[in-house]
């Protein structure tokens, strides 16, 4: 049975394109997760977390090792701004 030679250049190109796209996602991901991997099947806790991690170095990923808070860091929460009905 021949092999059809000419079909594959186009599957090549296909493969390379979607490695590219794939490859390119993931950098971009991680870029924007200061390096870190996507985390996956956040909970209510990690959102807790990620908020507190926000409020305390300016991204979500980022952490602190600095045991004293920054100013204002007590009343940036969220708690203070909702209402109660």
């Amino acid at each position: 049975m021949p092999v059809p030679w000419e079909a594959l250049i186009p599957f090549g190109l296909l493969t390379s394109m979607f490695a590219a796209a794939g490859t390119l996602l993931n950098v971009s991901k991680r870029a924007q997760n200061q390096g870190k991997p996507v985390r996956y099947h956040v909970d209510a806790w990690d959102e807790m977390m990620m908020d507190r991690d926000r409020r305390l170095t300016g991204h979500i990923r980022g952490q602190s090792s600095n045991p004293v808070p920054p100013e204002g860091f007590e009343t940036s929460s969220a708690w203070y701004t909702e209402t109660t009905a």
